[in-house]
C-alpha cells in the first residue's frame, strides 16, 4: 500500500527537499504541499493524506495548532501527524505531543531515518526522536498538565504483563522487539499494547511512553538519551 504523504512547511527549498526524497520511496507519494498550517489543515480534509510531515513553526497557523485541528476532526481521524522540530531552540515538542501528534524528528535527521519515521507513524507506531527523547520526558514531568497527555486511568489496573510491556514501550520498542524481549509472538504483543491503550485511555504509543513516566512506572534515567 502506498503511502500518502502532505508535506506542511513554510519553506519552499525544505519542501522541495522533503517532497524529492518522499517520492523516490517506492511505497509513498506526495499528495499534497503546504506553506502555511490552515492551509496544512484544508489539505489533509481534501486530500486525504494517511500522514502530514508538519513543521512546527509557520505562518498563520502554527504546527501545533494545526494538529490540534486534524486530531479533533472526527473526519480525519486516521491522518496521522509526524512533527518537525529544530528541538534544541523549539521549546513545543510536548504541546505538539498534546495536541495529538504521534511522533517528532529533528530537522537534521538522515533522509533514510526520516522515511523510516514516516513509514512508522502511517503504520500506526509513534516515534520519538531518540537524542532529545529523555530530554522531552524531563520538561513533561515538570508540566503541570502533563496529565491531560492520557485519560484518566492509570498503570495500577493494569496487569503484571501489560505492565512489563508498558516498560518497554517507554523503552522504545516497537511490537516485535517487546516479542523478543518477553518471549510472546509480535501479534500478542501488539494485543498487548492495543489493550493497554484501552485501558489508560491514550490515543497513541506516544501518550503511552509520557503515561509510564508520569506515573513513576519508568525513572528518567532508565531510558538512554540517545
Amino acid at each position: 500500500m502506498t503511502i500518502r504523504v502532505l508535506l506542511a512547511d513554510d519553506q519552499t527549498l525544505v519542501r522541495a527537499a522533503f517532497a524529492m526524497l518522499v517520492e523516490s520511496a517506492p511505497d509513498m507519494e506526495v499528495v499534497a504541499q503546504a506553506g502555511t498550517g490552515r492551509s496544512a489543515v484544508d489539505l489533509a480534509r481534501a486530500e486525504r493524506a494517511d500522514l502530514v510531515v508538519m513543521d512546527i513553526r509557520m505562518p498563520d497557523l502554527d504546527g501545533i495548532e494545526a494538529t490540534r485541528l486534524i486530531a479533533a476532526d472526527e473526519d480525519l481521524a486516521g491522518v496521522k501527524v509526524l512533527m518537525l522540530t529544530t528541538y534544541d531552540t523549539d521549546q513545543h515538542v510536548v504541546d505538539a505531543l498534546r495536541a495529538g501528534a504521534s511522533g517528532f524528528l529533528v530537522k537534521d535527521t538522515r533522509p533514510a531515518e526520516l522515511l523510516d519515521a514516516i513509514r512508522t507513524v502511517a503504520a500506526g507506531e509513534s516515534l520519538l526522536s531518540p537524542g532529545p527523547t529523555a530530554r522531552l520526558i524531563a520538561r513533561v514531568l515538570r508540566a503541570p498538565d502533563a496529565g491531560d497527555l492520557a485519560g484518566s486511568g492509570g498503570p495500577d489496573g493494569l496487569s503484571e504483563r501489560e505492565r512489563q510491556v508498558l516498560r518497554l514501550v517507554a523503552r522504545g520498542l516497537n511490537n516485535t522487539e517487546i516479542a523478543e524481549t518477553l518471549g510472546l509472538s509480535p501479534l500478542t504483543a501488539k494485543t498487548h499494547v492495543s489493550r493497554i491503550m484501552g485501558k489508560l485511555g491514550a490515543r497513541d504509543r506516544a501518550q503511552l511512553v509520557i503515561v509510564a513516566y508520569e506515573s513513576g512506572l519508568v525513572a528518567p534515567g532508565s531510558v538512554p538519551s540517545a
